[in-house]
């Protein structure tokens, strides 16, 4: 997996988190964290929706098992 999908990855997870929390709980998290800088809460909501979109497709590297940008030996 690629560097730039493992940050996907991450940003995906801390969004389901998040959507967990507010399902069980009421309690989002980010803007709990952020509510104060609503352009950075925002900010982080576009990042996780563009790294769920990354993570439906997947780069070359990621498919054949090589890093980016190197060749697989």
């Amino acid at each position: 997996m690629c560097v730039l999908h493992k940050i996907a990855m991450a940003l995906v997870v801390i969004g389901a988190l998040n959507w967990g929390l507010v399902g069980v709980f009421h309690y989002n998290l980010v803007m709990a964290l952020l509510g104060s800088w609503p352009m950075v809460e925002r900010l982080v909501y576009v990042l996780v929706g563009l790294s769920a979109l990354l993570m439906l497709g997947a780069c070359k590297c990621c498919v054949d098992g090589s890093v980016c940008g190197m060749e697989k030996k």
